[in-house]
C-alpha cells in the first residue's frame, strides 16, 4: 500500500519552507514538546557513551526495573519482566498491532498515526467517536456497537486504542467514562492500548485532574505506552517502554512482541537506555523540570486557547499537555460567505498558505472532511532557542515574554483577518490573557 509522510511531520516541512521564503510563520502544527534537554539528562547520555554492545531485546534489566518503579508510583504494581523498551513509542504500537492481528478500534479524533499503522499491518480501524472534553476514549455505548457491528460483518476486532491524556485535544477523560470503557473491552474480550505518553504533563493549578488508566479497572487487559519524549522533550533519542499485563494476555503477547523486536531493532540503543533507567527513577530535579514544564504548557495552551475562543470559535478546555482543538462550526456561515470556506482541509490550508500557520485539519485526525475543528500544537512557541526556552520555563508570566506576546499577538491578527467581525471586536491582548490562564 501507498503511505504518504505523517500530518504532523509534513506540516512542520511545510513551515520550514514557508521559513526559506522569508514568510513569517505560526508554528501551531507540529507536537514537538518545545522545550531543551535538561542537563542531569545530557551528563546521563554522555556518561553512557561507552555502551557500544548489543542488548537483551526487551530493553535493559536497568531501564525495565525503572520503569516498573516509575509505575509502581502511580498504582500500577508492575514486573519488570512484562516491561518491553523500544525505539519509540511508535515502533512499539505497530508491534503490538503486528502481534494482535485483527482490526482495531480507535477513537475519532485520535493521534494519526493509530489509523495509519492500523492500516499498515493490513488491517482496517474501526472509527469511534468521543465526547466533547473526554478526548482519547472512545464514547464506550459507541464502541459497543460499532464492535459488535463490525463483527457481523465478519471482521475480527482484537483491541480497543485509548489515549490518557488526549492528543489532539489536550482533554483528560473521566473516571466514569474510562471504567465504563474498561467494562466493555472486558465484555467484548477485547485488549485496551493505553497511551499514556502525556500521562505527567497535566496542567496545575485549582482543580487539578486525575489520570484515570484503564489498568485500574481492567489490569488484565491494558496494555500501557509511554515515554520520554513528552514529558522531558527527549523525541529525538527514541525511547519508549511497554507495560505488559501480568495475565495470559500479557504472556502471550510478550512472547511475540519479542520476536517482532528480535527481528525489527534488536534491542534500543545502549547509552539512551542508561539515561532513560535514570530519567524512569524521578529524581527530584526532573520531577522539578517536569512540573515547570506542564506549568508553562497549560499557561500557553490556555492563552491561545482563549484567542481562539475570542475569535468565535468552540475550544474545550485544554487540561493537559500543549494541544488544543478549536472548533470554527459557530462561524461556519461567516467562513463561507466571506472565504468560500465549507471543509476543515480548505480552512487549515488557507491559513497555511495565506498566513503561514500550521494546524491540522479535524480529518487528519479520523473525522469527516467537512469538520471545521482543528488540531493546534502551541509548543513551539516558547522560543528558538535554548535561553528563550529556559527563560519560558522559568517566567511568573511566559505570556508577557517578548516572543511569545508576539506569536499570540500575530495569531490575534490572523484571526482577525480570517474573521473581521469576530463577535468579540478584538482578540484579548496578551496580558490580559494571561489573567485568567490555568
Amino acid at each position: 500500500m501507498t503511505v504518504t509522510v505523517s500530518a504532523t511531520l509534513a506540516v512542520n516541512e511545510a513551515l520550514e519552507e514557508k521559513r526559506r521564503q522569508g514568510v513569517r510563520v505560526l508554528p501551531l502544527g507540529f507536537g514537538e514538546a518545545g522545550l531543551p534537554v535538561h542537563p542531569v539528562m545530557r551528563d546521563q547520555l554522555s556518561a553512557g557513551n561507552g555502551a557500544n554492545a548489543y542488548g537483551p531485546v526487551a530493553g535493559s534489566t536497568a531501564l525495565r526495573e525503572a520503569a516498573a518503579g516509575y509505575w509502581e508510583r502511580r498504582g500500577l504494581p508492575t514486573d519488570p519482566s512484562m516491561v518491553i523498551a523500544g525505539p519509540g513509542s511508535k515502533p512499539l504500537l505497530y508491534s503490538l498491532l503486528l502481534e494482535l492481528g485483527g482490526d482495531t478500534a480507535i477513537a475519532a479524533p485520535s493521534w494519526v498515526s493509530y489509523a495509519a499503522q492500523s492500516r499498515l499491518v493490513g488491517c482496517r480501524p474501526v472509527m469511534v467517536p468521543t465526547a466533547t472534553g473526554q478526548g482519547g476514549v472512545p464514547q464506550p455505548d459507541l464502541l459497543h456497537a460499532a464492535v459488535t457491528d463490525a463483527r457481523d460483518q465478519g471482521r475480527t476486532v482484537k483491541a480497543v486504542v485509548v489515549t490518557l491524556p488526549d492528543n489532539p485535544t489536550g482533554t483528560v477523560a473521566s473516571e466514569e467514562t474510562v471504567r465504563r470503557l474498561a467494562e466493555v473491552a472486558r465484555e467484548l474480550d477485547l485488549v485496551i492500548i493505553s497511551d499514556e505518553i502525556y500521562r505527567d504533563l497535566v496542567h496545575p493549578g485549582d482543580g487539578e485532574v486525575r489520570v484515570h488508566s484503564p489498568a485500574d479497572f481492567a489490569p488484565e487487559r491494558t496494555v500501557i505506552s509511554t515515554g520520554l519524549s513528552k514529558n522531558l522533550a527527549l523525541g529525538g533519542w527514541r525511547i519508549g517502554v511497554l507495560r505488559l499485563p501480568d495475565s495470559e494476555i500479557g504472556q502471550r503477547l510478550r512472547g511475540g512482541l519479542l520476536g517482532v523486536a528480535s527481528e525489527i531493532w534488536s534491542s534500543p540503543a545502549a547509552p539512551v537506555q542508561e539515561a532513560a533507567a535514570h530519567a524512569f527513577t524521578e529524581p527530584a530535579e526532573l520531577v522539578d523540570h517536569i512540573d515547570r514544564s506542564r506549568r508553562l504548557h497549560g499557561l500557553v495552551a490556555r492563552g491561545v486557547a482563549d484567542t481562539f475562543t475570542a475569535a468565535g470559535a468552540e475550544v474545550p478546555t485544554p487540561r493537559a499537555a500543549f494541544y488544543l482543538y478549536p472548533d470554527f462550526e459557530p462561524v461556519r456561515e461567516r467562513l463561507a460567505a466571506q472565504h468560500g470556506i465549507t471543509t476543515g482541509p480548505e480552512l487549515t490550508g488557507l491559513l497555511l498558505d495565506r498566513f503561514g500557520m500550521g494546524v491540522l485539519p479535524a480529518v487528519e485526525f479520523g473525522e469527516s472532511t467537512d469538520t471545521l475543528r482543528m488540531r493546534v500544537a502551541t509548543s513551539l512557541l516558547y522560543g528558538e532557542t535554548e535561553e528563550r526556552r529556559y527563560a519560558a520555563l522559568s517566567a511568573t508570566d511566559p505570556l508577557a515574554l517578548p516572543w511569545i506576546s508576539d506569536h499570540l499577538e500575530r495569531l490575534s491578527e490572523v484571526l482577525d483577518a480570517l474573521l473581521p467581525d469576530s463577535p468579540s471586536g478584538s482578540v484579548a491582548a496578551p496580558a490580559q490573557v494571561a489573567t485568567s490562564a490555568v
